[in-house]
Parts: C-alpha cells; sequence; structure tokens
C-alpha cells in the first residue's frame, strides 16, 4: 500500500527547480567519495516516482534494504538543505549575514579574535540597514562577549565600549518590543479567528477590555518603532478594527502598512510576501467599502509588483502571490458585477490551483472554491456551481463558520432555481439544524433560510409577495456592518432582484449598463 504522499524528504524533491536538481547533483558529486553517495540513487529514484511508496523506492534501490531506508532519508534530507542553502545566499540578505556570523564564529574558535571583530563590525549595518534585528543584536552580544574575555585595543578608540554598550541596550528594547507588538497581532487576529466579530455592545465592550490585556508596557517612545514594530502594530490594530466591524479605520491601517513599504522600498525586495499581504487586506476592506476606484488602483499596482519581480521570487512567493492576487481578482468582478468575464477567469484560475495543491491552506482553498461556485451560480450554471460546493460542503475542519454557511445558503439557492424543491426541503431542514448550532451567525443568514423555506412551500403565482417581503427585510438589515458584510458575500438582494425580474443574477447588469464597471483589461493579464 502506498504511504502517506505528504512525506517531507518527497515533497522537498518535488518542489525543486531545475535549476536545484543541477545544483544538487553537482554539490554532491563534488564533495562526497564514490561509496557516500548511495543518498544520490535514493534523490534520483524519488525524484522520478509520481507518488511515494516505500515499497517500490526500495525495489528500485539494488543494496538498500527497508531497515536502512530511514537513515539514508534523512542524511539525503540534510544534503538537500546544505545545497540549497549554498545556491540561495546570494539571494538572501538573512542567510548572508546569518553565514558571515558563522564564518566569525569559527576565526574565533581558531583563536583569530580580532579578524573576528572585522566580520562582526562589518555585518553589523548590513543587519540594522535591512531591519534584521535579532541578528543584529546577536552580532553585538558576540562583540561583547569578545571584548569582555580579550584585550582588542578597542578602548583606545574614544568612546566605542560606551557606543557598543548603548547599542545592545537599544537592540535589546527593541527586539523585546518588537516580540511584544508580535504576540500581540498573533492574539488579536486568534481571537477574531476564535470568536469572531463584536456584534453587540456587549461583545464591544468585552474585546474593548481584552484589547487594553493585552497592549505591551510602554518601554519605549512609539515615534521611534523600527520598520517591524511599526508593521505588527498596524497589523494588531487592523485585527482589532476589523473585529470592531470598523471597516473604514481597518482599511487605514492596512493602507499604513502598505505605506511603510513605500518608505523603506528595500524590504519590498526583502519580504514581498508581507508586502503582497499587505496589498492584499487593504483590496479587501476597499471591497467592503465598495470603493472601485481605489480597489483598481491598488489591484494594479498588485500586478505590476508580481510582474516586475517575479522572476525572483521564492517558491513560497510565487504562491502566496497567485493566492493573493487571484483572490483579488475574483473580488474585482465581483465589485464590478463582471461575471460572466469573471466565470472565464475563474476557470483558468482553477487550473493553476490544482498546480499549488498542497501549499495553499484548506481555509483558502475553500475560499476560492466558494468564489468559483458564486461566479457559476451567478451566470446561472447551477449545476456546475453545486460541483463546486461539494467539497466545501463535504470539509468539517471549518476556520471561519460564515463561509460554511454562506457555502450551504448557496446551495439551497441552486437548488431552488433547478426546481429541486423534495431535495431543498430536506437541506433547509438540516442547515436549520446547524444553524441553531452556531455562533457566528446572522440575521441575514437566517432570514434567507426563512425565505427560501417560504418559497418553497408556495407555488409559483404566490412567490412574487413572498420575494417583495424577503426583499424590504433584507434591506432593513443593511444599515448593521455585520450584517453588509453577510451581503456582500452573499448578494441575497440581487438574486430576489433577479427572481422579480425572471433572469440570472449576471442579466441584472447587462453590459455597458452597469455604472461601476471600468474597463481594466490588463487585469486579466494575471499569472
Amino acid at each position: 500500500m502506498p504511504t502517506n504522499s505528504k512525506d517531507p524528504l518527497f515533497r522537498l524533491i518535488k518542489s525543486l527547480s531545475k535549476a536545484e536538481k543541477r545544483h544538487f547533483r553537482l554539490y554532491a558529486n563534488r564533495t562526497m567519495s564514490s561509496q557516500e553517495r548511495k543518498f544520490l540513487q535514493l534523490f534520483d529514484a524519488l525524484d522520478k516516482l509520481p507518488d511515494y511508496d516505500d515499497e517500490v523506492l526500495v525495489d528500485k534501490l539494488p543494496g538498500i534494504n527497508k531497515s536502512n531506508l530511514p537513515h539514508l532519508k534523512r542524511h539525503l534530507f540534510k544534503q538537500l538543505l546544505t545545497s540549497l542553502r549554498l545556491i540561495n545566499v546570494q539571494n538572501n540578505i538573512e542567510l548572508q549575514v546569518r553565514e558571515q556570523l558563522d564564518f566569525a564564529h569559527i576565526l574565533y574558535n581558531k583563536g583569530l579574535y580580532m579578524e573576528s571583530l572585522r566580520i562582526l563590525e562589518r555585518i553589523k549595518e548590513t543587519a540594522e540597514g535591512h531591519h534584521q534585528d535579532i541578528l543584529h543584536l546577536e552580532i553585538l552580544e558576540f562583540q561583547k562577549f569578545i571584548e569582555a574575555r580579550h584585550i582588542t585595543r578597542s578602548r583606545q578608540v574614544n568612546r566605542k565600549m560606551d557606543q557598543l554598550l548603548v547599542d545592545s541596550t537599544n537592540r535589546s528594547e527593541v527586539t523585546l518590543a518588537t516580540s511584544e507588538l508580535s504576540n500581540l497581532n498573533i492574539q488579536i487576529q486568534g481571537h477574531y479567528i476564535d470568536q469572531g466579530h463584536a456584534k453587540t455592545p456587549e461583545e464591544k465592550k468585552i474585546v474593548e477590555t481584552l484589547w487594553q490585556e493585552m497592549q505591551p508596557l510602554p518601554r519605549r517612545i512609539p515615534s521611534v518603532g523600527t520598520f517591524f514594530e511599526k508593521i505588527n502594530r498596524f497589523q494588531s490594530h487592523m485585527w482589532y478594527n476589523y473585529i470592531m466591524l470598523n471597516f473604514g479605520a481597518a482599511g487605514e491601517n492596512a493602507a499604513e502598512w502598505v505605506g511603510l513599504f513605500r518608505l523603506n522600498p528595500q524590504m519590498k525586495e526583502k519580504d514581498p510576501d508581507l508586502y503582497m499581504r499587505g496589498l492584499y487586506y487593504m483590496l479587501v476592506f476597499q471591497y467592503l467599502l465598495n470603493d472601485y476606484r481605489f480597489y483598481n488602483h491598488y489591484l494594479k499596482e498588485f500586478q505590476d509588483f508580481i510582474h516586475t519581480m517575479e522572476e525572483s521570487f521564492s517558491p513560497v512567493s510565487q504562491y502566496i502571490s497567485f493566492q493573493y492576487f487571484s483572490l483579488a481578482l475574483l473580488n474585482e468582478f465581483f465589485l464590478s458585477r463582471s461575471f460572466e468575464r469573471g466565470y472565464e477567469e475563474s476557470k483558468k484560475i482553477r487550473e493553476t490551483l490544482q498546480k499549488h495543491d498542497g501549499l495553499i491552506d484548506e481555509h483558502r482553498q475553500m475560499l476560492f472554491y466558494y468564489k468559483f461556485a458564486y461566479l457559476s451560480f451567478a451566470t446561472g450554471r447551477f449545476d456546475e456551481a453545486l460541483d463546486l460546493l461539494n467539497s466545501i460542503l463535504d470539509n468539517r475542519s471549518f476556520l471561519r463558520e460564515d463561509l460554511h454557511y454562506n457555502a450551504h445558503l448557496l446551495e439551497l439557492l441552486c437548488r431552488y432555481q433547478l426546481g429541486q424543491f423534495a431535495l431543498l426541503d430536506y437541506r433547509i431542514t438540516a442547515l436549520q439544524r446547524l444553524l441553531t448550532k452556531g455562533r457566528d451567525v446572522s440575521q441575514t443568514q437566517k432570514r434567507a433560510l426563512t425565505l427560501l423555506r417560504q418559497l418553497a412551500s408556495k407555488p409559483p403565482a404566490e412567490r412574487t409577495q413572498v420575494l417583495e417581503k424577503g426583499l424590504s427585510d433584507l434591506k432593513a438589515l443593511q444599515h448593521d456592518p455585520y450584517e453588509y458584510k453577510t451581503l456582500k458575500y452573499l448578494d441575497l438582494l440581487a438574486w430576489i432582484k433577479s427572481q422579480l425580474q425572471q433572469t440570472t443574477v449576471a442579466g441584472l447588469y447587462p453590459k455597458g449598463e452597469n455604472p461601476a464597471r471600468v474597463k481594466e483589461e490588463s487585469l486579466l493579464q494575471a499569472k
């Protein structure tokens, strides 16, 4: 029987580019004796396997049995990582600084402590200039270690020791503050994942108190915060405002996050993933605020950044750029009501999504499939929408309940459109039971379920009155930010109007008549 296809060594080999595989073979042949190169046979065998299987692997490796296979795999894994470090060190500032720090330790252990200090003095500026705060502190501490144990004549340089101690103290405070703000960011984001939005005055009061308790002690002047201190503070405030349903303030926090990269352009190259994440969240809030003009401006900026930088992207950056830009592009189609264009583009995105299988987390994958299904539904392809929804409906490991409930409601809308009323009644009852147990259920979702039950029980001649009443009820909920958000991701108002006009949702917005649509054909050239 095949073993787990998520074997880490197998996955690592499958993630290698042709250049990385070629470099590894050269590295292995150059540094290892012929007796030590059994792991190269293992590498070639794994490279050719379509799926990981211990039995097949052993059959392809004469002289290797199942008992010594784990040891050989560990050795190969270590050699692969060493080879990858060598090939990537020139493109990664952090690896470069760490390499020089390792050299300084080697020189010190050889008794060449003055040469070690020279390396440390040089890389200290590099670490500081690229906001490598922890590495910077490690360099300073090693300098202090050498100065405390050896006569280096550094004290003959005016105030050199005083400056070293001041720098060490300041960097320790920076590192502590960055860690505390990172904790704050993770805590408040985790609260959203666990508890969702604060919808009532009582819940808002609880979150306000919790937010105050989470704050780090004020040890430093906020205006002198480093890059990552500021980034973590902007992120944490963004999550706090989002939890409180203050989309405008959350959008401003995301804009500050992105703006910090504009003030420090070298950081776009050093940490493109964090920059793209910031752009994505800024676009999410522009979507919620219905600001089409700014949305397209920043979506174009996102696209231009990818086209400029993608050749230097690591595999992680490649799938992150695909994930965030594709989700933002799909939202653009919803915002502009360009459902037919969105449906055609979603088919291309679906093909690319399969290539990133195993890299994109399950929640994001379900988010993609919900958007794919919604575009199929909006263009009248109800059977296709149901097929796409199955991957969500069958999943039980949900990060956010609202996505789960919206997927179930979209399924019911599709079955109503297809006239599957016998099955619809059963599915409505099942969803009603699910909603009674749920913690993050909106009034919009509850009323949508009631509306569908009423429609399914009425003859066609009596449905118009039910639809008009449902439209009026849902419109009355729009003033509430939480209900408004639900309607942004499941546009029940548009669906009811389409039923009253006897058309598809896309048919409500014929080409050339939608005032929100702005031509951005270049956006369709995304990867």
